[in-house]
């Protein structure tokens, strides 16, 4: 199954995309620093990455006729930043805005299926009218805007056009759903949405998967059952939270959490990793380097050792909220390691 990646980032979404069995024909991405990630893990020999076909390009100026044609999968994630809760805000009238590409790689391209993902901010009320225009441009891609059209005046044309129920022409049964990354056994509480497209003319059927972990079970095998510590050889706190008294009157019965396993945590998923400021260890790890400077101060506390991090996230003046540290056993702060971090 042959696929083609736009926004590649450093190639997350597209290793997942990978290990689910697709072909890269293209894994395209403009921003020069994470390109260069991208052709190091490749020159390192980095499976499945070493395969790729890597493009330095601005999807803007990209003509997918040159492409292979009859693509399965279409996917990628659109720049964030006009809809993160700590941009601008700016939605469609941000120049980062890159729906509109997304789109044209849809009409042009016609995959059967395409995954676009993006922010939890997409879903405010603020960009309610917005995300719903984005979804009838993705479900009716060959409808255009047309010149000196607003996009107020387009979306009440499409789905003037979707009311009327009378498609002709490339359409797309589309879904979407807000996902936390925890939900599914990564120690980290990332929210994320996601919007799958599947051509109208395949009788293809798909559902968003069930969750597989919980932060109940976490909960109770900490407080209630202690596996929790015993799995790390660690004696049960003499107290517990009070945010985790109060969840455990709703938690009474065990059978209540069988069908899940229990989040994890930063303590769950680095405690195999030797300290990064013991040298003689710490530098036989790639990228597991200790760095000085993390403090503490209002609003930019670190991630607690024994619940799933907080998201992980980039910023051109930082990182708000002390989302790049973690706090220790004796209650230290410091930074997540690149390795940890991974």
């Amino acid at each position: 199954m042959r696929s083609i990646e736009l926004f590649a980032g450093a190639g997350g979404l597209a290793l997942g995309v990978a290990f689910a069995g697709f072909k890269h024909e293209a894994v395209i991405e403009r921003d020069k620093p994470t390109y260069t990630t991208l052709c190091t893990n490749q020159q390192r020999g980095v499976q499945p990455i070493k395969s790729w076909p890597v493009l330095n390009h601005d999807v803007r100026q990209i003509n997918y006729a040159e492409f292979a044609q009859n693509i399965e999968l279409l996917a990628g994630g659109p720049p964030c930043q006009p809809f993160s809760l700590a941009g601008k805000h700016a939605g469609y009238n941000d120049q980062r805005d890159m729906f509109p590409e997304a789109i044209r790689a849809v009409r042009e391209l016609k995959p059967q299926v395409f995954i676009f993902e993006n922010v939890k901010g997409l879903l405010r009320q603020a960009f309610a009218d917005y995300f719903r225009y984005i979804q009838l441009q993705l479900s009716y891609p060959e409808i255009v805007i047309k010149p000196h059209e607003t996009w107020i005046e387009h979306y009440q044309r499409i789905n003037q056009h979707h009311q009327a129920k009378g498609s002709t022409g490339l359409h797309y049964r589309i879904q979407h759903q807000l996902v936390n990354a925890a939900d599914y056994g990564v120690a980290q509480r990332r929210e994320r949405v996601f919007i799958v497209g599947i051509r109208s003319d395949l009788a293809l059927n798909w559902d968003f998967p069930e969750k597989t972990h919980s932060y109940e079970q976490l909960i109770y095998q900490q407080w209630v059952s202690g596996e929790y510590w015993q799995r790390h050889n660690l004696l049960i706190p003499k107290y517990s939270p009070s945010k985790a008294q109060a969840l455990l009157k709703k938690v009474k019965q065990q059978t209540l959490l069988s069908f899940y396993q229990p989040w994890q945590t930063i303590r769950d998923v680095i405690s195999d990793l030797p300290q990064p400021y013991d040298q003689e260890q710490g530098l036989t790890i790639t990228n597991h380097i200790f760095r000085q400077g993390a403090r503490v101060y209002k609003g930019h506390t670190g991630s607690l050792l024994d619940q799933p991090a907080k998201t992980l996230k980039a910023g051109d003046h930082g990182v708000p909220g002390g989302e790049n540290m973690f706090i220790d056993d004796i209650g230290n702060v410091r930074y997540f390691t690149v390795r940890e971090s991974a």
